[in-house]
């Protein structure tokens, strides 16, 4: 285990000298200074766990050490150390950014001990922030996986409104990566460093859901033993998910319609109003438009949660995007298990008819199971389950239907073209001009849409053939 560096600022030598003598017994690394403002030279120049700082100095005094230190954003805990006990100065002290207050004199076992704490309390807001970086590094929106018209269509409206506060309602089916698109938009926004609490309202009964979600104060039902905060109380300051919305009774639909209104609510059973500042984001695998007309979903409640509208199209409606899925989920698998399966290109081809009525999550959890079961780190079609085998090329097809929140045509259109030209040159083994003449094209118009997709890059690289001899 690394050894903790510590700095000890004291204008009075005796105690400075006493500290520093006791922590360096301990097996500490300690550095000591005579006021602030040496202090602070020092901290510019190297990193400290922890800062061990008297209130009263001259020139630079503890109190603005403190805030220096907090002001930095750097990771380094303060404990303040001082003769001039009091509760106005603790509570300064407090204030200013320490995180623990002694009063000389003090015994050596309560110094340790509070520098003990001090330290183990600095090592878990490290370890947290760590862990915030990776899953903000997770959800980056250059991590999001989708190349087809549609998807990019969805990645530029989150662009757009994660740093806002606006309410989201992402719609799709199961298994589309709802859930992924609303912690992109969390982790990307300004409350990124604020929680953001997810409650599934079709996976708990009706009768529990208010609780879970508003809270519930001693005594409000039988079991109720202690009070207990709801998820919009966890959720204060950051951003709470609302997967399956469309679920929700309709006495529960007007209370939450109040909070969306007011941002104000009370515990079940209780008389006292809370407030809270919460960002919405709401999924569900329904139509709520047509659960507005049929009478379950209340129409206010849904264009309060429609203020920015997403919607997510299954796997089949883009399954130009099936091979990037396929290596990313491959990419995790090896790296999560130490091995180096591939799959052929036959073997992706036929993984990419399937029209995976589980989308996105089915097609992870069939590569994860390939990987786990393979024999050979090559994948082949033999390894694959019969239905995917035995399903005709080019079953996964564009939706002929409109869909209620409608389409944007050039894309769609789009998306077709990119689809038959790759089966074209696919059937012509690449040969274009044949592919040119399969889809009714002269070779020169099939060369010029390849280029504007950046399909011929690689070929212009390269030498042209050198020319007969003689």
């Amino acid at each position: 285990m690394a050894t903790a560096h510590i700095l000890v600022a004291d204008d009075e030598s005796g105690p400075r000298g006493l500290l520093r003598q006791l922590l360096a017994r301990e097996g500490y690394e300690v550095a000591a200074v005579e006021d602030g403002e040496q202090a602070l030279e020092l901290l510019r120049e190297r990193h400290f766990d922890l800062v061990i700082t008297d209130l009263v100095m001259p020139r630079v005094d503890g109190l603005e050490l403190l805030r220096e230190v907090q002001r930095s954003g750097d990771a380094t805990v303060c404990m303040a150390v001082t003769a001039h006990g009091s509760i106005e100065s603790a509570i300064e002290a407090m204030r200013a950014g320490a995180f623990d207050y002694l009063t000389k004199p003090f015994t050596r076992n309560a110094l340790l001990l509070q520098v003990e704490r001090a330290l183990e309390y600095g090592k878990l807001q490290s370890e947290n922030r760590h862990l915030r970086r990776e899953v903000r590094d997770k959800y980056k929106f250059a991590n999001l996986i989708g190349d087809s018209p549609a998807m990019q269509r969805i990645y530029r409206i989150v662009g757009k409104v994660a740093d806002s506060d606006a309410t989201v309602l992402i719609e799709g089916e199961s298994g589309t990566g709802k859930e992924l698109l609303a912690r992109a938009i969390h982790y990307n926004s300004r409350r990124a460093d604020r929680p953001l609490v997810p409650i599934n309202c079709g996976a708990i009964p009706k009768d529990l859901l208010e609780s879970e979600l508003f809270g519930h104060v001693k005594g409000a039902f039988t079991g109720a033993t202690t009070s207990r905060a709801g998820r919009f109380e966890l959720a204060d300051g950051g951003t709470l998910f609302l997967d399956e919305v469309g679920e929700m009774s309709p006495d529960l639909q007007v209370k939450i319609l109040r909070v969306l209104q007011e941002q104000e609510f009370e515990r079940v059973g209780g008389t006292k109003t809370l407030h809270v500042d919460v960002r919405i984001i709401a999924a569900t695998n329904k139509e709520l438009e047509r659960e507005v007309e049929a009478g379950r979903f209340r129409e206010d409640l849904y264009y309060r949660l429609n203020v920015v509208p997403i919607t997510v199209p299954p796997l089949r409606e883009r399954s130009g995007d099936i091979p990037l899925l396929i290596h990313h989920f491959l990419e995790i698998q090896n790296e999560r298990r130490g091995s180096r399966c591939r799959f052929t290109e036959e073997a992706i081809q036929a993984l990419s008819n399937y029209p995976y009525p589980g989308n996105v999550r089915e097609l992870e959890n069939l590569v994860e199971r390939l990987v786990v079961l393979a024999d050979d780190p090559v994948i082949g079609v033999e390894e694959l389950p019969p239905k995917i085998r035995n399903t005709p090329p080019h079953a996964a097809t564009l939706p002929m239907n409109l869909p209620p929140e409608g389409l944007v045509l050039k894309e769609v259109l789009e998306e077709l073209e990119h689809r038959l030209i790759d089966q074209a040159l696919e059937m012509s083994g690449g040969v274009k001009s044949k592919a040119a003449k399969l889809l009714g094209l002269n070779r020169t118009t099939l060369v010029e849409k390849l280029r504007k997709r950046g399909l011929l890059e690689e070929e212009a690289k390269r030498p042209a053939p050198a020319p007969p001899a003689g």
